[in-house]
């Protein structure tokens, strides 16, 4: 509910929702079509249900878990586990596990694998080194399970990617298509 109205008393919850409590009593007091005018020209919806999640601010958990995902991001090539993960926000494992279900709906070995896997991709589109280099340039260890998570998540292998990336892309970077 963005605002409640008692008819002598109107109360809403933040300034947007304050706004929409303005153009309720617009609407109220001068009709529907006096409120539309209004809200086209504050370029706002002229009447919202209110049924959307409220914003609410980060909390310091959200914010413990965006450092350490930065923190990760700058450290791909190392060998991570998700104890090593929990002991740099001094949680543990479980509760690593818990916060990255509620802040990103998975788990924390499974957002590491993905980012490596992203990783791996931007350094075939990019560069030239080879696969084993990459693989140890993102935490894969090897060829071998660079190519098997990679045909798992890409569907490709990274050769044919390349391939195909690098086919598709004119001599300026830029897609040809």
């Amino acid at each position: 509910m963005l605002y409640v109205d008692h008819g002598d008393v109107a109360t809403s919850a933040g300034a947007g929702a304050g706004i929409d409590l303005c153009l309720h009593l617009v609407r109220k007091d001068h009709g529907a079509a006096h409120a539309t005018l209004v809200a086209r020209h504050m370029v706002m919806p002229p009447h919202r249900d209110g049924g959307q999640a409220p914003y609410r601010p980060p909390t310091p958990a959200a914010s413990a878990v965006d450092d350490l995902l930065e923190w990760v991001d700058a450290r791909l090539e190392t060998p991570l586990s998700v104890g090593d993960l929990a002991a740099h926000l001094n949680v543990s494992p479980r509760t690593l596990s818990r916060r990255f279900a509620d802040q990103l709906g998975r788990s924390p070995g499974a957002w590491l694998l993905e980012r490596r896997v992203v990783r791996a991709r931007a350094l075939l589109e990019e560069t030239d080194l080879p696969v084993e280099v990459i693989a140890a340039r993102v935490g894969l260890t090897s060829a071998v399970n660079l190519r098997r998570r990679f045909r798992d998540r890409v569907g490709t292998t990274p050769a044919t990617g390349k391939t195909a990336w690098s086919s598709s892309m004119d001599r300026t970077g830029r897609c040809s298509s």
